[in-house]
């Protein structure tokens, strides 16, 4: 897309589609950024292979804004566990930073895979999965699974809600607390793996200027613009939908991913 403002309003209507998803189902948007902004770097001559590494960076470093914005709305609800965010937040951190700069050694098209057949087996599970008992106590879970859903997250370039938001409704978590407390942890997640591939990308070549590593600062700011602006409606949309509907809702949500990653 050589026409400078048409690929502005590209970014941008790819952050405004980010930021309500990130509100809705508690996700950093990376999966909608990453795929299409690759194509559109694609499109003004970037390499391939710099590209989608320049696509995942700079959707980390929105996703550190998006979330923001749709955390502060969630919490506004009521809806985030801070206690889980504080014990789960360190281990993700560290797993997104060593996954981001890991992420260059990795073939893609395994990784992909995994992540795709993985996405599947969790849509399976929400969409059929009742809800917890009333009453019942959710359980606290392993802090450490942090690591995995930080690696994998940073590496696609996501905000980690496709892991983070299943995760915390196994062990018990109300649909919609789980989607407020997914949004929260997508922060660590952003901003380790941002720096990951920062520091990754600080001497690539093909990287469209102006950059840092791997961020494409244009493209980063349109985007976080964007999307932080549209994240507190997604926020409002999910509040008010009944639980069953968001769970079901999301699970469709990850079958489209599942299938896009496994198509690559």
């Amino acid at each position: 897309m050589a026409d400078p403002a048409l690929y502005l309003a590209a970014l941008l209507a790819v952050g405004l589609a980010a930021g309500v998803l990130a509100g809705l189902l508690g996700i950093g948007g990376g999966l909608v950024v990453v795929p299409v902004l690759a194509l559109l770097l694609e499109g003004r001559g970037v390499p391939a292979g710099v590209a989608v590494h320049t696509a995942v960076g700079t959707s980390l470093a929105t996703i550190a804004v998006t979330a923001a914005a749709s955390v502060r709305a969630h919490h506004r609800a009521g809806a985030v566990a801070w206690e889980r965010v504080r014990r789960l937040g360190p281990p993700i951190a560290a797993g997104a930073l060593g996954g981001a700069l890991l992420a260059r050694g990795v073939p893609g098209e395994a990784l992909r895979a995994v992540v795709g057949v993985f996405e599947l087996a969790v849509a399976a599970r929400m969409a059929f999965a009742s809800a917890p008992r009333p009453g019942s106590a959710p359980s606290p879970g392993a802090p450490l699974w942090g690591v995995p859903i930080g690696a994998l997250s940073a590496m696609v370039g996501i905000g980690g809600g496709t892991l983070t938001v299943p995760y915390l409704i196994h062990l018990g978590e109300r649909t919609h607390r789980a989607v407020g407390t997914g949004a929260a942890c997508g922060l660590p997640i952003a901003l380790a793996g941002g720096l990951g591939f920062l520091l990754a990308g600080g001497r690539a070549a093909g990287v469209p200027p102006p950059h840092l590593g791997f961020v494409h600062l244009p493209a980063f700011a349109a985007i976080a613009v964007a999307s932080a602006a549209a994240a507190p409606l997604g926020a409002r949309l999910a509040q008010r939908l009944p639980a069953a509907h968001l769970r079901r809702g999301f699970a469709v949500f990850l079958v489209l991913v599942g299938c896009r990653l496994l198509a690559a």
